[in-house]
């Protein structure tokens, strides 16, 4: 199994399966819209615009599973970003990304690292490999923009 034979549904219901992005790096992120680390969405952004002709894909999944931080629909959700980040990457439908009731994306991240790979809050970030394999993580607090994020990245994009 790797992350390509996932899929969600994307912020207006369409279906957004992870095998389009195969033979690419993929950036997931768990976000939210009243998070200390929303501005986070404006790196995203950034990485995103800075890498995509590269070949980096990035998709944001909304989760309202810590402090409640992500209460709107996905009207909302999608005018809040846009709005105030001009987010135009993927975002999905607002999801679940911990527990029994996790995504089943989010789910296998745990199947495959073990707990310690679930996110702990928001903006928990997942680097997947051309492949669909796991090729890094970082919790909430790192940047997008990083060196460690954007030096993966890097390492993974074909010359």
């Amino acid at each position: 199994m790797s992350a390509h034979d996932f899929s969600f549904k994307d912020i207006d219901g369409e279906l957004l399966k992870l095998s389009r992005f195969a033979s690419q790096p993929l950036l997931i992120v768990n976000t939210a819209s009243e998070c200390a680390y929303t501005p986070q969405y404006a790196e995203l952004e950034t990485l995103w615009t800075r890498y995509r002709t590269k070949g980096l894909a990035v998709v944001g999944v909304p989760s309202n599973d810590f402090g409640a931080q992500e209460p709107g629909n996905a009207a909302d959700i999608k005018h809040f970003c846009q709005t105030n980040y001009a987010v135009d990457f993927p975002l999905t439908q607002k999801q679940r990304v911990i527990g029994a009731d996790a995504h089943p994306f989010y789910q296998w991240v745990v199947d495959e690292i073990g707990e310690v790979a679930a996110p702990k809050w928001n903006f928990h970030k997942y680097l997947i490999g051309p492949d669909g394999s796991l090729a890094g993580l970082w919790p909430s607090d790192v940047s997008p923009l990083d060196l460690a994020i954007t030096e993966a990245i890097d390492g993974l994009l074909s010359p």
